[in-house]
């Protein structure tokens, strides 16, 4: 049996299913898995999948991709592209499009595994995959964990991972130590006083504070924070009012925070509280400003032992060149929930997804375009060659490098 890469991940690009709705999604995984001989075990954490093949006495080695898209509007114009539309969890209809390359995941892993089980006289030990749902919520990782993953199935040795990245595809960003940001979600209700547009000196105007909250926020990282703790506040909504004459009730802010360190979330997130409860005591608001914590996602931060071992054998598979150190991503992750879990360390590198020619590029300049679009983006289009044979390919060597080795081949 050879899977059709591309044919797989075209079919999943076309029908993509948001965070916790992976249904279609994870029974074609759990498919794949059963055909190739693993013991499947579904519906862990609401829609996840975990396929275990035992390969006789040996380490435990956990690959890792997440299955779920996001409420985003395709505008690629790919003839494969989504038209999909779903409900999200306030229950309002909006468009899904995999935007974040988790089809590429679900499609790399597929193929990842179906070489190990073929070649599995080549090697020895327990492999584990995992097609994990809701990554784009921050929770899929942990309500698999929570869900008894580890009663299921075996405490693994390592837990490795990728994500696709607007580089050119052949290349690898691979680091050791912290690789992506924390992240945490949160939303604020600021309460005034409601009246008539005309009369404001008998009201407390929210729309004011939350715009006054919103201002004295961007303070916090250009002037609390020391030049060398990088962090990002973004205040990415703001609600109120129904009409343009009447001063509502109350206001809303939705932020999101990214950081580097724990100290510096703490921080951020003091400082966020201290802000806008002072902004509501200066507009002399009649009720607290409630703070309501949603999303959080841990850093992840790589095994260096794990993730240099790693790098060499990418660089020996792919080309000295072709392994890159990008940096911290202010992007932020869950996986590392598995690892953490299972006291293991965790290794989670970038595949690059984006047209090779813009290796030459790099070459001659030093600098990718910034036109390139990003994840998230309702653009964002990963080429499939090479992209999903890199993926399938670096997801085999990474096993390979713990698994333990027959001798044979």
């Amino acid at each position: 049996m050879t899977i059709d890469l591309e044919e797989l991940y075209k079919d999943l690009h076309t029908n993509p299913e948001l965070s916790f709705q992976e249904v279609r999604t994870a029974g074609i995984a759990a498919g794949h898995l059963e055909n190739l001989g693993f013991a499947v075990h579904r519906s862990v954490g609401k829609t996840g999948v975990v396929g275990v093949l035992e390969n006789g006495p040996g380490p435990v080695v956990m690959l890792r991709a997440d299955m779920d898209a996001l409420p985003v509007k395709e505008s690629t114009g790919l003839d494969y592209a989504s038209t999909a539309v779903g409900v999200d969890h306030d229950g309002k209809d909006v468009p899904v499009m995999h935007a974040c390359g988790h089809d590429v995941h679900v499609t790399c892993l597929v193929g990842a595994v179906e070489t190990l089980a073929t070649h599995r006289n080549e090697w020895q030990g327990t492999l584990i995959a995992v097609f994990q749902p809701a990554e784009e919520w921050g929770g899929g990782a942990q309500t698999m964990v929570s869900d008894g993953l580890y009663d299921r199935v075996p405490t693994p040795d390592v837990v490795l991972g990728q994500h696709v990245a607007p580089f050119p595809a052949g290349w690898f960003g691979v680091r050791s130590g912290v690789t992506m940001a924390s992240a945490d979600s949160l939303n604020i209700t600021l309460h005034g006083q409601g009246g008539h547009g005309s009369r404001p000196e008998t009201t407390v105007d929210p729309v004011l504070m939350a715009a006054a909250a919103t201002v004295r926020l961007q303070g916090i990282v250009s002037r609390e924070l020391a030049a060398s703790d990088s962090a990002v506040v973004t205040v990415g909504q703001i609600h109120s009012g129904t009409k343009n004459n009447i001063i509502p009730e109350t206001a809303t802010l939705g932020l999101s925070v990214r950081s580097f360190n724990n100290a510096t979330r703490d921080k951020i997130l003091g400082s966020i509280e201290r802000i806008v409860q002072s902004e509501a005591t200066a507009s002399g608001a009649p009720k607290e400003p409630e703070f309501h914590y949603e999303e959080h996602f841990p850093l992840t931060v790589n095994d260096a032992p794990a993730a240099d071992r790693i790098a060499a054998a990418f660089k020996a598979k792919f080309g000295h060149n072709q392994v890159i150190d990008p940096g911290p991503v202010s992007g932020s992750e869950d996986v590392g929930a598995l690892a953490t879990a299972a006291g293991a360390p965790l290794v989670f590198w970038f595949l690059g997804g984006a047209d090779p020619a813009l290796f030459q590029e790099w070459a001659t300049t030093g600098r990718l375009p910034e036109d390139i679009p990003s994840n998230h983006s309702p653009y964002f289009a990963p080429v499939i060659r090479p992209t999903l044979a890199k993926g399938s390919e670096a997801l085999v060597t990474a096993a390979r490098e713990f698994l333990g080795s027959t001798g044979t081949s």
